[in-house]
């Protein structure tokens, strides 16, 4: 699909305001019942043919129609298992055994409300939650918290890029300082001149590495007894390093770059479709919303299943077998094979090869839209480098720095222990300031939470908080 072109779009300050546009669902004239009067009993040959025909082409039509309401929640569910995640993941497995696979099961719905809440306040507002949250909140409240992303998300990029160079290096000898280059700048390369549509149809095509982490599991020989165990019978973290390996679970799964990103695409979603002024993006349907809500789900559906099976294949196979201290998901992969075989590498590999080229545009993208919404810049993947430089610019460094990290001698795993405390301290706080959105009628209208949202909204906020004050005791104690 091209984009035919449209009028440029002016920046946020300069775009115009207006009431919510009014939208009307409309049904499918494809899905409607070719046969209007008489029953099926009553048809003739002729009507039974007809309709035989219209329900062959229903079922391919139906389908489309599902694959084309997958794209920015499934898209985000899948870079949040990124390297970073699965590294962690991993030394879940390996250290505890199947321990947390409960995690999973608690962090999903937590997840997938707040996920929720991001992509309403886009398609209802019209703008990212930067912007949103400095057109109804202090500024002081907004920088600090655009600072402290920045410095995660770089740490992130960083340790993620090390990661596929690291994983391309378990499949052919290449050095991984080699690699690293051209990595960062293939990938600066996609977000600077792809189109939008472009970089979407990539991002879902890569979802599909994540597939990998999945089948890896069925070639593992897992104890099903304790699987089911630690799935449904929750156990507390005992000691310091567990109380550590649990936040960095959930810190790792509910990372503030997901709820920018989440935002910011839905954002994109509606310039593709002609809207580009805030004024024309005001307002959503119910279908909109439902449909978003699906995707929604499905993505962060997908994120935890994939983070269940890396935990359950380390613990049935390098904690089975006493190897508990894997530090990466590369190293992960090298313990894996003499235990499952060079196929179970390989599939290892591929993941994060795939989960890591789809997670850096994601964290330099969702910085990229924080940063421009916050001061008011231009900004969007359809743009054109002359016409968003701010944009486009912070993409480019934040790349860039995260490579020279790797270069300067930071260690990648100190670089996500840098991550993931900032992203402790931020977490709490933009939590609850989205939540807090979610439930302002001035800017969701009819959309606003209903209760099982806010249930599981205040819970991801409470879990959080909890995380973050346990980390910094630990640290003391």
């Amino acid at each position: 699909m091209t984009i035919s072109q449209r009028p440029p779009t002016l920046p946020d300050d300069e775009e115009k305001h207006g009431d919510d546009s009014a939208h009307h669902d409309e049904r499918d004239p494809a899905l409607e019942p070719s046969i209007t009067e008489g029953s099926l009993d009553d048809s003739t040959p002729e009507q039974d043919h007809r309709l035989g025909d219209r329900r062959k082409g229903e079922q391919p039509k139906s389908i489309k129609k599902f694959l084309n309401v997958l794209g920015p929640g499934l898209i985000t569910g899948a870079s949040d298992d990124d390297p970073s995640g699965v590294g962690t993941y991993s030394t879940a497995g390996a250290a505890t055994g199947y321990r947390y696979l409960w995690t999973a099961i608690i962090t999903y719905p937590l997840q997938a409300a707040i996920q929720g809440m991001c992509a309403r306040i886009g398609q209802v507002s019209g703008k990212g939650l930067a912007a949103t949250i400095k057109q109804h909140y202090p500024k002081g409240v907004l920088y600090p918290i655009v600072i402290l992303l920045i410095a995660a998300n770089t740490f992130n990029v960083g340790a993620d890029l090390a990661a596929i160079a690291a994983g391309i290096n378990l499949l052919v000898p290449i050095p991984i300082l080699v690699l690293i280059p051209p990595i960062a700048v293939g990938l600066v390369l996609l977000q600077v001149f792809a189109k939008y549509q472009m970089i979407n149809r990539i991002f879902k095509w890569l979802c599909l590495a994540l597939l990998a982490y999945i089948a890896t599991a069925f070639v593992s020989h897992a104890n099903l007894v304790d699987v089911a165990k630690g799935t449904f019978i929750p156990k507390l973290p005992r000691t310091k390093d567990d109380i550590n390996l649990m936040i960095a679970i959930l810190g790792t799964t509910i990372s503030p770059y997901l709820f920018f990103w989440q935002a910011g695409q839905e954002i994109e979603e509606q310039k593709a479709e002609g809207k580009t002024t805030v004024a024309e993006r005001q307002g959503a349907s119910r279908t909109e919303v439902a449909n978003r809500k699906l995707d929604v789900n499905l993505g962060m559906l997908a994120s935890n299943l994939v983070m269940y099976f890396i935990i359950l294949t380390t613990a049935a196979t390098l904690h089975a077998h006493g190897k508990t201290d894997v530090s990466s998901a590369a190293d992960a992969a090298s313990a894996l094979q003499p235990l499952v075989g060079s196929f179970g590498k390989v599939l290892f590999a591929v993941g994060i090869i795939g989960a890591g080229l789809l997670a850096i545009p994601v964290l330099t993208g969702s910085t990229g839209y924080t940063v421009s919404e916050a001061f008011g810049w231009r900004h969007g993947l359809d743009e054109k480098v002359t016409r968003a430089k701010g944009f486009y610019g912070i993409i480019i460094a934040s790349t860039l720095v995260g490579m020279l990290f790797n270069f300067f001698g930071l260690d990648p795993i100190k670089a996500l222990v840098y991550s993931a405390v900032i992203n402790g301290v931020t977490s709490p706080p933009l939590l609850l300031l989205i939540v807090m959105l979610a439930n302002r009628r001035s800017v969701m209208g009819k959309f606003t939470n209903r209760p099982w949202s806010n249930i599981f909204g205040w819970a991801a906020v409470v879990l959080m908080s909890i995380a973050t004050v346990a980390y910094f005791v630990t640290l003391f104690i």
